[in-house]
């Protein structure tokens, strides 16, 4: 069972944006897309780009250095099936975002 830690309020990630935190020593990146939140490494597997700095398009972020595309709901890079970053479970309490680690 993930333990759930607050790392940003609503406010704080506008709708189509996304914001770097570190939880527990970890760099992630949370995007909201239309309301729903997503969390995943902050960390391109392509070059090392900072997703959280990543244009937002529905559920896929486009990796701000070299184009990446991930699948915020996967983790999935578009453009090698076979890599991945990890995804963390999220939920909102309120104003509050909460990811689990």
């Amino acid at each position: 069972m993930a333990n759930f830690v607050r790392v940003a309020a609503v406010t704080d990630i506008p709708a189509g944006q996304g914001k770097a935190v570190e939880v527990a020593g970890t760099q992630m990146a949370i995007f909201n897309c239309d309301g729903a939140f997503y969390a995943i490494d902050n960390v391109c597997r392509h070059k090392g780009g900072p997703l959280g700095e990543g244009e937002v398009s529905g559920t896929t972020v486009t990796c701000p250095w070299h184009g990446w595309t991930y699948d915020l709901t996967t983790g999935e890079s578009h453009d090698d099936p076979e890599c991945h970053v990890a995804c963390y479970p999220v939920r909102v309490d309120g104003d509050d975002v909460l990811v689990g680690i």
